[in-house]
């Protein structure tokens, strides 16, 4: 594959958005004349963008020293004499290893998995996945349409046995805001009563107050503004009542 270094330089270097960047040790085969050969590993400085691999001598520095393109190849740990190390293999017989060294277990691990992710046919597994999650989504959206709707009424069924009818509920009669008595069906499907009147107390013999008069108040009454009225009224003629009759002396 043919690269424009141009191109490339100024790409490496430009204000792109960088996938992951810091700095790594490369290691570098060294052979000599005898049939001898050395291993040392270079301090560079790396930039991931896409799925190009950009090192650097320096972190400063205007050009890159190398690139990797990361097409057809794997990530994966290794051993080495040195600790934290990775390499990137390619599926291509004879191609070149990398072998590179983080600074520590965080440091590696984040590095192995933005280069796993980097490359096209990655990123073609997450569209396709996508995809087919997107079309499940809408698969069961257009069923769910479909589906009759529940019914919106105010009417509910019996919670024991679904298949009895649906019971209507039955909006309680507010008078003066309050809920008033034989609004709500009882048992026996008439209408509860009012509750009873209370006991009234005779006057004494030779009170000026006068004796109450029946209550002109219906028992059936639903009105509460009313009874509490009257009720009222009998209190505070009883209250008078104690009060005259202390004042005689009695008890």
């Amino acid at each position: 594959m043919k690269l424009n270094e141009r191109s490339v330089a100024h790409y490496a270097t430009c204000d792109s958005p960088t996938d992951h960047a810091g700095f790594l040790r490369k290691r570098v085969e060294r052979h000599h004349h005898h049939g001898h050969h050395g291993t040392s590993y270079q301090r560079r400085w790396f930039v991931l963008k896409g799925n190009l691999l950009f090192y650097f001598e320096e972190r400063e520095s205007r050009e890159p020293v190398g690139l990797v393109v990361l097409e057809g190849c794997t990530v994966e740990l290794c051993e080495a004499a040195e600790e934290f190390a990775f390499a990137i293999r390619f599926d291509d017989a004879g191609a070149k290893a990398y072998v590179l060294v983080a600074d520590g277990q965080a440091a590696m691990e984040a590095w192995v998995k933005a280069l796993s992710r980097a490359s096209f046919d990655y990123m073609r597994l997450v569209v396709r996945e996508l995809e087919k999650q997107l079309q499940e989504a809408c698969t069961s959206l257009a069923a769910c349409r479909k589906s009759p709707r529940r019914s919106s009424s105010g009417r509910r069924r019996h919670l024991s046995n679904p298949a009895l009818p649906p019971v209507q509920e039955k909006q309680h009669a507010l008078e003066n805001g309050y809920s008033t008595w034989g609004s709500s069906p009882d048992r026996d499907g008439g209408h509860t009563k009012p509750p009873p009147l209370p006991p009234r107390r005779r006057s004494a013999a030779g009170s000026s107050v006068p004796t109450l008069q029946e209550s002109p108040v219906s028992p059936e009454t639903t009105c509460f503004a009313k009874l509490h009225h009257w009720y009222g009224q009998e209190i505070a003629a009883l209250r008078q009542e104690w009060q005259e009759r202390q004042k005689r002396g009695h008890p």
